[in-house]
């Protein structure tokens, strides 16, 4: 990596939720005073899950917390690191070899929960101590509060697990989002009038609970529509009750969105998932729970 001076903010970030938020924020700070480069650090996998052999369902993939580390906060470049290679990696040899010399971090930046290196010995009075030793600037973020609660992605996953997308929003500063390519599906709701693009809730990524969501889908270039958005099964008409699918009928739109990325924001549960005695029924409900997303979206416009 080139030696041009970087800023950075240290952690895993999972949802880029308003305590990461406090972190970036500082990041675009200090990067602006020092004609530096805006950078984060995360890891290509879970820490919990790797300490803990545990699997740790996420908020959001790699892919995704880069572009809302950028979108939301100016980060130009997220490095992703391999969790294995660092767990083993001396801690001050971290910061000395790796922040300073090798990616030319001028400025740390880290919450006050952070920790790092070989058997996590690590933690921010040491960073914050090694930086000044070795010239580097540091800040330490406090927890960051809302409704006295402390923001962490481990309660805003019991929220999206349980549906309550709209008050995980709070917590995330942006709606929760799900992300992936369209593929192939049965095109039963095309055959209903109801064409659906269809994605594969991403691996290793925590599928929020089953039901009916209004939504947004922001398509490959970059514009935003309205959608009805089903994740679960489709129990009406899947006999597979395995695949979770995210399926958003994406509003006032025609085209083929087959083999593109797409991504889904969610903002609230309508209803959970249900299997209705025909495909009529089931065809009329979503057809209600579109008219209930406009009016969703239209009273947030107007409060707005």
């Amino acid at each position: 990596m080139d030696k041009q001076r970087r800023v950075i903010a240290l952690g895993f970030f999972d949802g880029v939720h308003l305590g990461h938020g406090a972190l970036l924020r500082t990041v675009g700070a200090r990067a602006q005073a020092l004609g530096a480069v805006p950078c984060a650090f995360t890891f290509d996998r879970s820490p919990a899950a790797a300490l803990t052999g545990k699997a740790v369902p996420l908020l959001t993939g790699v892919e995704d917390r880069a572009a809302l580390m950028r979108e939301l906060y100016g980060i130009q470049e997220v490095v992703v690191a391999p969790f294995d290679v660092m767990r083993d990696m001396d801690w001050q040899d971290f910061v000395a070899d790796y922040l300073q010399r090798e990616l030319g971090v001028a400025h740390v930046v880290a919450g006050h929960d952070f920790h790092f290196g070989r058997r996590g010995e690590g933690n921010p009075d040491r960073l914050a101590d090694r930086c000044r030793r070795l010239g580097m600037g540091c800040d330490i973020i406090p927890k960051v509060e809302l409704d006295g609660i402390t923001i962490s992605s481990t309660h805003i996953r019991t929220l999206v697990r349980d549906g309550m997308v709209a008050q995980a929003r709070r917590f995330l500063g942006h709606p929760h989002i799900l992300s992936g390519t369209v593929i192939h599906g049965q095109e039963l709701g095309r055959a209903m009038g109801i064409p659906t693009a269809n994605l594969l809730v991403p691996e290793g990524v925590a599928a929020p609970a089953f039901g009916v969501y209004a939504a947004r889908v922001r398509l490959p270039g970059g514009e935003t529509r309205l959608a009805v958005t089903n994740v679960g099964t489709r129990p009406t008409v899947n006999t597979d009750q395995t695949a979770v699918t995210v399926e958003p009928w994406i509003l006032d739109y025609q085209g083929d969105l087959y083999g593109q990325h797409v991504r889904v924001e969610l903002f609230t549960r309508l209803r959970p998932e249900r299997r209705f005695p025909s495909v009529e029924a089931l065809r009329s409900a979503i057809l209600e729970n579109a008219r209930q997303t406009r009016a969703y979206f239209a009273q947030a416009l107007e409060k707005n």
